[in-house]
């Protein structure tokens, strides 16, 4: 299964004995083939509206900053008690915060034709 963590910014700033923390545990994840990406995000990005047929393209930012998300990682887990501990490692490292883990559905994840 996979799925999608990502954090909202926060007040702490990363500092040298975090990034190389982090740095280990992201190497970690690779090497178990459980992290699939991992990057930051612009704080602004775009903001896409469909309605009625038109569609509208905003600039960002749209949030407070401490609101926007900031990153994410897309893991491979066995199970979702598997995801929250990996996301417990990355907030065991990064302290005080908030973000989510979420199930990423893809082809494989759709029924197939039933018995016929």
């Amino acid at each position: 299964m996979r799925f999608l963590m990502t954090t909202k910014g926060g007040s702490r700033t990363p500092d040298a004995a975090m990034m190389a923390e982090m740095g280990a545990f992201i190497e970690e994840m690779t090497r178990t083939g459980v992290l699939l990406a991992t990057g930051g995000l612009e704080p602004g990005g775009l903001r896409m509206i469909s309605s009625g047929g038109e569609i509208t393209v905003t600039d960002g930012p749209f949030t407070e900053a401490k609101e926007a998300i900031v990153s994410f990682a897309l893991i491979e887990a066995r199970s979702r008690e598997e995801a929250v501990e990996l996301a417990r490692g990355f907030w065991k490292i990064v302290g005080d915060g908030e973000g989510s883990v979420q199930r990423v559905f893809g082809p494989e994840d759709a029924p197939g034709p039933g018995p016929r």
